[in-house]
């Protein structure tokens, strides 16, 4: 038995594990920390026993002993004491049917997503604490993911418990008002989490897949959760839909391909059938599209489309029309001008462009200079096109992004 294979396990199994820990401790730290000493237990076991019929239970079951223990130890409150030793009487840790130390497992899970998520930490230390409790993440690889040392990320992640505690946020699961209010918040970090790994904005690789696998799997999960939140399918559409490109976007060398450049044949036509699936589901549960749904609608624009020519690009015109005005923003302006372009000519494009360069918002967003790059040569204006490539190579922090506009640039220079 490898330690890959219990550490996948571990990934799948270590959400419900803490939440369901943290029900009785009440604290983040002890609950990570018992979570911790199982997996230590069954990297030890496991080997030479193999996987159990049911590695949650038999995880649960250790934590809870080792957690009978530290409060023997500590001498913590009595009622916690009496709680957990009356469920360990009624279960033996070699039982196949073992239940889960909850009787709610999705009520548990729920609560952590939303408390690791909650709007009282920072993007920064939501986006650590989601990866390390529900990524199943380590400190170093969320440091390799996101560029930065571990001391950083270990930082970021005492800090968000720290505030949860100062806070005195109750770990339960919200009433549906608050939930309905805070969800948004859980949306965001899902959502930067997959955008990072999809488009990396700093380092040598356009993409980090990891990144994209776990956001996308803390989604599935959500939507389990949460069924009738037609933004919760958006999100997973959107995110299984760009995913789908994954395999499209680079060369073998690792060079960025633009979408209209792709292979469609490399799209992951799996994902794309789950990204649609889910967008029904969200379009079924009635209402107005929201921001994520309404994304993940112009993302299916190009999946359905045999080829690059066969795109409806009015069609995504109008849906960056409606997400425009639902949540106004230079970013989706500026990819509202590249639909524009295609839909009827780069001139269009390029004054909504030039409108954006001076308003100033973007001024330091290396895409802009990009859209203006690529308008401009296909006006036929190369020297200034030109120059905004070499503007955008300059703003960019992707090496893969600096070099394929630094090769464009030059083109342009000797067309």
């Amino acid at each position: 038995m490898s330690d890959a294979a219990i550490e996948a396990v571990w990934r799948i199994e270590s959400p419900r594990l803490i939440a369901s820990l943290m029900r009785v401790v009440r604290d983040l730290d002890v609950a990570e920390e018992l979570a911790q000493d199982a997996f230590v237990a069954a990297l030890t076991q496991w080997p030479g026993e193999g996987i159990p019929p049911n590695p949650g239970a038999w995880l649960t079951a250790v934590a809870k002993r080792r957690a009978i223990d530290r409060f023997r130890r500590e001498r913590l409150a009595a009622e916690k004491y009496a709680v957990l030793e009356r469920d360990r009487a009624h279960a033996r840790i070699d039982e196949p049917d073992f239940a889960l130390l909850d009787d709610g497992i999705g009520d548990e899970v729920l609560r952590l997503i939303f408390i690791a998520a909650h709007p009282v930490l920072s993007t920064d230390a939501r986006v650590a604490l989601t990866l390390r409790l529900l990524g199943g993440l380590t400190t170093a690889e969320i440091a390799r993911a996101f560029l930065t040392t571990e001391s950083t990320v270990a930082q970021r992640i005492v800090r968000a418990k720290r505030t949860l505690a100062e806070a005195r946020v109750p770990f339960e699961v919200p009433d549906r008002a608050e939930r309905r209010a805070r969800l948004a918040s859980v949306l965001e970090v899902l959502y930067l989490i997959f955008n990072e790994g999809y488009a990396a904005t700093a380092g040598d690789d356009l993409v980090r897949p990891q990144l994209c696998a776990e956001a996308m799997r803390l989604g599935r999960v959500l939507a389990e959760l949460e069924p009738d939140e037609s933004e919760v399918h958006g999100l997973v559409a959107l995110m299984e839909l760009h995913a789908s490109r994954m395999h499209a976007r680079t060369d073998d060398d690792g060079a960025p391909i633009l979408l209209l450049a792709q292979d469609r044949t490399r799209w992951d036509r799996v994902l794309i059938r789950h990204g649609l699936a889910a967008l029904a589901r969200a379009e079924q549960i009635g209402g107005a599209l929201g921001p994520y749904a309404l994304q993940a609608a112009i993302a299916a624009v190009h999946a359905r489309a045999a080829g690059a020519d066969a795109t409806d690009w009015p069609r995504i015109v109008a849906l960056y029309d409606a997400l425009a005005a639902l949540t106004p923003s230079p970013v989706i302006d500026l990819n509202r001008a590249v639909a524009v372009a295609m839909a009827f000519g780069p001139a269009e494009g390029l004054a909504i462009v030039e409108r954006l360069e001076a308003e100033g918002a973007l001024a330091r967003y290396h895409l802009l200079s990009t859209v203006r790059g690529d308008l401009l040569e296909r006006l036929g204006r190369t020297s200034e096109a030109c120059l905004a490539f070499e503007r955008a190579a300059e703003l960019t922090h992707n090496e893969r992004e600096r070099r394929l506009l630094t090769e464009r640039a030059a083109a342009c220079r000797y067309a």
